[in-house]
């Protein structure tokens, strides 16, 4: 975990690496196959792709302790980043500089949706997607936009021919499926629904609850990485609800791509500072960090530990495989409508402007990683202090 900077992509090289080719846990085809699991299904990809080999070495027992590994030191010290933000803020030198590192997770952002773009918009209905994605978001600009824009591209892009030998292996696929196990899955998420909604809002524990069920409900719907939570994560908790503001959040995605390990610690940052800011003082913040971290996660791991066994069925279904391009597409969309969003609370000036741009081609074109980008823009801003 200490080493896995640069996202899904640089994790992978590291399971390879150190599970395949090292121990020899499993071969290079069971891990490309397991990786490939974690692009067809909601969560991360990479705690997945961890999860999954954990499962087959040592089943459940193994797959959670591995979780809680992996995920537990990124996530501690973005919990201890929005404990301190309020406190930092208050220094000039730390204002300043949030102002260059804002506008570098902004070259981010912009960066993430190229390349994402360059992989998923390879046809026109895909590229059509999109820019309805786009739209949508910025003219809805509701939470529950993403559900229903999801839904569709996966809809979209599987109503496809599909193969009539095919429906024979779906009709005994889904013949293997434990009930029991989706009704623990849909269980959860309409429970924390319906508590959240019904307990008085007055309540101390109204808001972790309704916390929680924010959480696992985007975490059902994020494909596509970590990039993805941006859009969900600002619509939701900063143009809706109000959680925090547009400055904090960029500054804590930010200072997020710094630490090694799982993107998906960033809602570590966001579960403590939708507290905090609420004056649920430290413990109400660690309290945010725990519900963000385990509800996000949760729908990948519990549909990664479920799917795994009959995943030699799964993934011999084409309309499964065509939906994911549409989804992607839609993905792409929201990384599009996020950018657009987040240069609000920047603001364009010629200066910000320069930075976003020699971020995006300082990504582009060369292997320079987003750590030391950042570190960079903390020196800028200490030295222009």
């Amino acid at each position: 975990m200490l080493t896995s900077f640069g996202g899904p992509q640089a994790h992978f090289a590291i399971l390879l690496n150190d599970f395949v080719k090292k121990r020899k846990y499993l071969t290079e085809e069971e891990l490309m196959e397991l990786y490939a699991l974690t692009q067809i299904l909601p969560g991360p990809s990479s705690t997945q792709t961890l999860i999954g080999i954990a499962y087959k070495i040592g089943k459940i027992p193994l797959a959670l302790f591995t979780f809680f590994i992996w995920v537990l030191p990124s996530a501690a010290a973005m919990c201890f980043i929005a404990i301190n933000l309020v406190q930092f803020s208050s220094h000039a030198e730390f204002v300043k500089v949030l102002s260059f590192i804002q506008p570098i997770a902004l070259g981010i952002v912009a960066y993430a949706a190229y390349a994402f773009g360059k992989t998923a918009l390879k046809t026109e209905i895909s590229i059509i997607l999109a820019v309805g994605a786009v739209a949508a978001s910025l003219i809805l600009r509701s939470a529950f936009a993403f559900p229903i824009l999801i839904l569709l591209g996966g809809i979209i892009s599987s109503a496809l021919e599909v193969k009539d030998e095919e429906n024979e292996l779906r009709v005994k696929l889904f013949t293997n499926i434990n009930t029991r196990k989706v009704a623990y899955f849909i269980g959860v998420l309409l429970f924390f629904g319906l508590l959240g909604a019904i307990i008085n809002r007055t309540s101390p524990f109204s808001l972790p609850i309704r916390l929680f069920e924010n959480f696992y409900r985007n975490g059902i719907l994020i494909f596509g990485g970590g990039q993805v939570l941006v859009p969900l994560m600002y619509t939701e908790f900063v143009d809706v609800k109000h959680y925090l503001t547009g400055q904090e959040f960029l500054s804590g995605f930010a200072l997020q791509q710094m630490i090694p390990g799982p993107t998906f610690s960033f809602t570590s940052f966001l579960g403590a500072l939708s507290l905090g800011n609420r004056g649920y003082g430290i413990w109400g913040q660690i309290l945010g960090s725990l519900i963000a971290v385990v509800g996000i996660n949760a729908p990948g791991i519990i549909l990664i530990l479920f799917i795994v066994p009959f995943w030699n069925d799964l993934k011999k279904i084409t309309r499964i495989k065509r939906s994911l391009s549409g989804i992607n597409a839609v993905a792409v969309g929201f990384m599009i409508a996020a950018f657009l969003l987040l240069l609000q609370p920047v603001g364009l000036s010629y200066l910000n402007f320069t930075i976003i741009f020699v971020t995006f081609l300082i990504l582009r074109y060369t292997k320079i990683k987003t750590p030391y980008i950042i570190l960079t823009g903390i020196f800028l801003g200490v030295m222009m202090a």
